[in-house]
């Protein structure tokens, strides 16, 4: 049911034979636009061009004059889906452990067993699936907590992959928990920075990752002041997984005392805080990234994500994937799956008192998809939006098929109505990574090996005779 010209594969040709060109002007006519900047809000029945890889304008009429047009009369424009927080290397374990209970047990299964076997063609070949599927599901920009980097080929293969896929990448490294390893972290991020971080475009952005405390791998891997004072020597900011509960909070407490909360920070999670945590957090402009279907279904600190209270400290917070080997994979599903949680706690916290409940929008968790997301990678400023002057990381999604028509409200309609079917098309930084339904340049059968040969290997699963 595609509109005609808005995914062919004539349009695509002529996209392929000028994707060199730093002025090649892309224009998309006649389409329902959902900007999620303030000032631009819904456009219906408009146009967006991009040149190169910047979005130069957007609204009626705009000339045609030397651009390829993508006649996009029914479907929505969006912004790419910004992840802030997946294990990427995971992913030949998807779904390994479904019905995970706890924290420990994926820790013990996951973190102290597979990740110890790990060589660096699975650390690439994870992240690429990872980075793939991402795309596919409107994931343009990718925060990859990458905390098996066992040695420096292993970060190496890690990074190369997101180059590979074309995906907006953030390589956040960490140390591994448990095992053998070179000990070179985080000594060998000044490395990584000077051989792949130097683009001027920021499709690539380096971060330094670690945890809360020292409960879980030791103090080594713990955020704290030299890791802080390591991140600001690089001129990198800081992503904290597991950070729950009161351990986590009298942390939190320490750093504001120290001075090592900011905006270039981001607590990951943040489930079961104190609201002395909170204030902190609100205060200093900390970042915060919360993981809905991680802390429902694997049940992390109350299982209930930290929406209220962020939006109580008056923080809007970015949306992630987590793990992979219990989780979905998708952007689609982690907001609705916080629009459903928040919601019921909104109601039932107010059932039969006459109060009136305060409840998120889908605006709202199309917000934390988009344009929080971004700020909280730290790249708020070049993506998240679709505002003049960004780069084009955008979503072309079909609003007319089975499952989406008639199109009545477009945020409605992406956040409640669509998947990944509907989109049929990805651009990232103005270059086609999906169109007409498929990911591009993707020799599936070969993925397929490669995948299969990294399960098995990190699983010791004996090659077939």
């Amino acid at each position: 049911m595609a509109p005609s010209g808005t995914t062919s594969t004539a349009v695509l040709e002529q996209l392929q034979r000028r994707s060199a060109d730093p002025k090649r002007r892309i224009l998309f006519t006649g389409a329902t636009i959902v900007t999620m900047d303030a000032d631009l809000g819904v456009l219906c029945d408009a146009d967006l061009l991009v040149e190169g890889g910047t979005i130069t304008a957007i609204g009626s009429g705009l000339a045609r004059d030397g651009a390829v047009v993508v006649e996009a009369g029914g479907t929505i424009l969006t912004p790419g889906f910004v992840d802030t927080h997946r294990h990427a290397w995971q992913s030949p374990l998807r779904r390994i452990m479904p019905d995970v209970d706890d924290l420990g047990a994926y820790v013990m299964s996951t973190l102290a067993g597979h990740a110890t076997v790990y060589r660096p063609e699975d650390m690439y070949v994870g992240t690429e699936l990872a980075a793939l599927t991402a795309l596919d599901s409107g994931i343009t920009c990718m925060l990859d907590f990458s905390h098996n980097s066992r040695t420096p080929e292993h970060s190496d293969a890690a990074v190369q992959a997101l180059v590979d896929t074309g995906i907006r990448g953030v390589h956040a490294s960490m140390g591994p928990h448990f095992g053998e390893w070179d000990k070179q972290w985080p000594g060998d991020l000044a490395r990584l920075k000077e051989t792949y971080f130097a683009r001027g475009d920021r499709m690539l952005t380096l971060r330094l990752a670690a945890l809360a405390t020292d409960e879980i791998a030791g103090p080594a891997l713990a955020y704290g002041p030299e890791l802080a004072r390591t991140a600001e020597e690089l001129g990198i900011g800081v992503s904290v997984d597991a950070v729950f509960g009161t351990s986590s909070s009298a942390a939190i407490t320490e750093w504001e005392k120290a001075g090592l909360l900011g905006a270039d920070l981001t607590l990951i999670h943040a489930t079961g805080l104190t609201c002395e945590a909170w204030k902190a957090i609100g205060d200093s402009g900390t970042t915060i990234a919360l993981a809905p279907t991680s802390d429902a279904q694997i049940g992390l600190e109350t299982a209930i994500p930290a929406i209220d209270e962020a939006l109580s400290a008056g923080v809007r917070p970015g949306l992630s994937i987590d793990v992979e080997v219990a989780l979905v994979s998708d952007m689609f599903t982690q907001m609705r799956a916080l629009h459903a949680i928040q919601r019921m706690r909104a109601v039932n916290a107010v059932h039969r008192t006459g109060r009136q409940p305060a409840r998120i929008t889908t605006h709202d968790v199309l917000d934390f998809a988009t344009l929080q997301g971004a700020r909280t990678n730290g790249l708020a400023d070049i993506t998240g939006s679709l505002t003049p002057g960004k780069q084009a990381d955008l979503l072309v999604i079909q609003a007319e098929d089975l499952n989406t028509m008639p199109l009545n409200d477009p945020i409605g309609t992406v956040v409640l109505g669509c998947d990944a079917r509907n989109i049929s098309a990805v651009l990232v930084n103005g270059q086609p990574r999906k169109w007409n339904g498929q990911v591009l340049d993707v020799d599936l059968r070969a993925l397929r090996e490669r995948v299969h040969a990294s399960r098995d290997h990190i699983l010791n699963i004996p090659t077939p005779a």
